[in-house]
């Protein structure tokens, strides 16, 4: 997949991920910049967990998968 492609299926996962992790939010660059380090945490917790992502829509759901687990980790050190 291409660089541009993957930045930009992070930054939509991104904002899913603000979207769907309501709350105290980062704004709509943080969420996109969390989306894209995202997409990289999501293949490697999918690819640990034994699934790989063949389709678009394989990659924003794991890309979004990592985004909220990012934003979990966040929210846990901010408040520690």
């Amino acid at each position: 997949m291409g660089i541009l492609l993957s930045v930009l299926i992070g930054a939509v996962a991104g904002w899913l991920a603000g979207r769907i992790m309501k709350g105290s939010s980062y704004g709509l660059l943080m969420n996109i910049l969390l989306g894209i380090v995202g997409g990289y945490v999501g293949s490697w917790a999918f690819g640990v967990l034994g699934f790989q992502s063949t389709s678009l829509l394989g990659e924003l759901i794991s890309a979004t998968v990592g985004a909220i687990l990012l934003i979990l980790l966040v929210r846990a050190i901010r408040k520690a």
